[in-house]
């Protein structure tokens, strides 16, 4: 839409995004809410510990979906249809042998890997019940996170919302449900809410499946996407070209969370319990700022895919501005509703008072964290990624976990989060460092 202002084509991507996001926090925040009011603090420890696991196996098919994500923008702001179906295809096939070798693995070595993480032993038994039900959800889980990233390469954010608004409507019905046994269900505890996962999950795959066809969409899971779900190894070496240090660096991210609630889980189950509580809220928070940071990558792609490279930095300056407005405004109002917000998950009095203390120490920084994602999203459209995700992993890696191991000696508690504002502050500034000093200096050319 070259004729409109930027901000206005922002906000048509964006805002459909933004609110998945949030319906896709809504049905974690309901699961936990579910399991806190209904069957206790330690059934929130329980589910809490799997929180960074899920996360690590989720990082690999980002990752994948970033890379075609930037290629599937770029075919189509070229209008090359076939490429853009012959990309999702064979990234599709890979995320689905992901998500098999990941239930199986994760299945096998759920309660090592909990131990290893330190879960606490009065909980531990519950979480690894949970975990192996949530790894064996993972194939169709993954296949449906990575769908919706390559829908939203080619511009078409309203779909993923509307999947999202129907997994979510069934686990807020379902979840409880099972928790209770309401007409005739059985009791699951706290399985409930993984069951009602994979029951939601299909429900939007198969809504998802029948709008794609009616519309007769780019991505509409019809013969011609069947038939190119082959491993394609020149298209996926392009896609892990991108997609595998993005990936990286989500996993890296994920094995810093495990270190982190590590530390954590020494504090005992309530402070397992108030990391779990603090997440849910950083969440709100966080995704719409990925958010923005995924709309610039895009908008920069199919820029670069119609040859309209001079938009790149209009792109960004846009992108910063919304982050200060969207990104702050929510702070802001985290901020003065957290002790309520806080309230919904914890009914224990002292996790909840330790659990706003925590939230308080690192909330401001995730402002700081969205202006490093965009700047570095606008560097990813042109498919340069292994110095931005350098620099990512040097400041978690180099500063974040050391700073939290040191003011978790010196602080306590308290100090594991405080790592938190040093590490996005370390990574804002390199990443600002190199965009203008390197990455304004190269030519930018298509990668399909």
């Amino acid at each position: 839409m070259p004729t409109q202002p930027l901000w206005k084509t922002y906000l048509l991507f964006l805002t459909p995004m933004v609110l998945s996001n949030f319906l896709q926090s809504m049905s974690g925040t309901l699961n936990s809410i579910y399991i806190g009011q209904m069957l206790g603090t330690q059934a929130l420890a329980s589910v809490s510990g799997m929180f960074p696991i899920l996360f690590f196996f989720i990082s690999l098919v980002i990752g994948l979906g970033v890379g075609a994500g930037v290629l599937i923008g770029q075919a189509h702001g070229a209008r090359e249809t076939g490429t853009v179906k012959a990309i999702a295809g064979s990234t599709l096939l890979l995320g689905a042998l992901i998500g098999l070798a990941a239930a199986v693995f994760g299945s096998l070595f759920a309660r090592q890997a909990l131990q290893g993480l330190g879960t606490p032993a009065d909980v531990l038994e519950d979480a690894v019940a949970y975990a192996r039900v949530m790894m064996w959800i993972l194939p169709l889980l993954l296949v449906f996170v990575l769908f919706t990233q390559l829908l939203r390469g080619v511009s078409d954010t309203v779909s993923p919302m509307l999947a999202l608004l129907v997994s979510t409507s069934v686990g807020l019905v379902l979840t409880p449900a099972l928790i209770r046994g309401w007409l005739g269900l059985p009791q699951m505890g706290i399985q409930s809410a993984a069951v009602a996962g994979l029951v939601g999950t299909a429900a939007a795959m198969a809504m998802l499946a029948w709008r794609l066809n009616r519309r007769e969409h780019d991505l509409a899971p019809d013969r011609a996407l069947f038939a190119a779900m082959r491993l394609d190894l020149a298209i996926l070496g392009k896609v892990l070209r991108i997609g595998l240090p993005t990936g990286l660096q989500m996993v890296v991210i994920s094995l810093s969370e495990l270190v982190i609630l590590a530390l954590v889980n020494r504090h005992g189950s309530e402070a397992t319990a108030a990391y779990g509580a603090v997440t849910q809220i950083v969440n709100y928070v966080q995704f719409p700022a990925l958010s923005i940071a995924i709309s610039a990558s895009i908008l920069g792609a199919q820029a670069i895919g119609a040859g309209r490279q001079e938009r790149l930095g209009p792109i960004l300056r846009t992108g910063l501005l919304i982050n200060l407005w969207l990104t702050g405004g929510l702070v802001v109002l985290a901020y003065l509703l957290s002790h309520r917000l806080l309230g919904l998950f914890i009914t224990d009095l002292t996790a909840r008072v330790q659990a706003e203390h925590l939230l308080h120490i690192m909330l401001w920084s995730l402002l700081v964290f969205g202006f490093q994602a965009i700047v570095g999203g606008i560097m990813r459209a042109s498919g340069t990624v292994l110095m931005p995700v350098a620099i990512s992993i040097l400041c978690i890696v180099g500063v974040q976990v050391p700073a939290a191991y040191l003011l978790d000696a010196y602080v306590g508690l308290q100090g594991v989060w405080m790592a938190f504002p040093v590490a996005y502050l370390s990574m804002l500034a390199l990443q600002t460092l190199y965009y203008k000093r390197v990455w304004q200096h190269q030519p930018i050319e298509r990668l399909v």
